[in-house]
């Protein structure tokens, strides 16, 4: 995985605040809307849904929460806010290429918003397709290591079509290809092994590697746009370093 996602586990395991979690609560629910819109409410029959749920589970979001989110999707409820699922490319300081996936219900504020937090950082906005080739589409599965035993879960991934299985510091983490992602998490709920997370994520096909200052200006500039509202995701060609990454653990 990513030197981001390595930062990304450190931060998961230092907590969130209450702050945080209400963020957190925000964007499991507009995933939870989006997908039972696209799929149905049924999770049994959709697997955008499912998964959704999990991770909502998995963050202690109270089931009123998630009841209210699939009860919004359907047209009930006093919300009137229409979600859209919108993608933006370009660049983070020092070159590092940048996909930012956004869920919104006012379009013209979240580019304002993505343009003008990359432009006050030294980066820019790209056009569509500017980036995306340094990507490829996979789908990832991240599990407790303490909780599972890493042949186990190694066996069912490969047998499932996984493409990489690995572990590092604490956790076992799974990349496969997109058309295995369903056949991969029915063999994972069936033995009982839950992941952390799991989703379809960007994955960069070759990593950028910088000085300890320049990474940590980059690190910045995508916490600051994961702090954006409308924000869900956000992937980076950034490899940290054992030197950055003792910087960011150290903060």
């Amino acid at each position: 995985m990513s030197g981001h996602s390595k930062w990304a586990t450190i931060k998961r395991k230092k907590g969130a605040t209450d702050a945080k979690r209400g963020q957190i609560f925000t964007r499991l629910t507009r995933e939870i809307v989006m997908s039972a819109r696209e799929g149905g409410a049924d999770p049994d029959s959709n697997f955008r849904l499912r998964l959704a749920i999990d991770k909502a589970r998995a963050q202690s979001m109270p089931k009123d929460n998630i009841d209210r989110a699939l009860k919004r999707a359907s047209g009930e409820g006093k919300e009137g806010e229409v979600y859209e699922e919108v993608t933006y490319e370009g660049y983070a300081p020092n070159g590092i290429a940048v996909i930012i996936e956004c869920v919104t219900e006012n379009r013209n504020r979240t580019v304002a918003e993505v343009r003008h937090l990359l432009t006050r950082s030294g980066g820019n906005m790209g056009e569509l397709g500017s980036v995306a080739w340094q990507f490829k589409r996979a789908a990832t599965y991240t599990f407790d290591a303490s909780k599972y035993d890493f042949e186990k879960v190694f066996e069912l991934a490969v047998e499932g079509g996984a493409d990489d299985v690995n572990e590092d510091d604490g956790e076992i983490t799974v990349i496969a290809p997109v058309e295995s992602f369903k056949t991969l998490s029915d063999r994972f709920r069936a033995a009982n092994i839950m992941p952390n997370d799991a989703g379809l994520s960007m994955i960069p096909t070759n990593e950028m590697e910088l000085g300890v200052e320049d990474t940590l200006q980059v690190v910045r500039t995508i916490e600051n746009l994961e702090e954006l509202d409308d924000v869900q995701n956000v992937y980076s060609n950034l490899k940290i370093s054992e030197a950055a990454m003792a910087a960011l653990e150290s903060e």
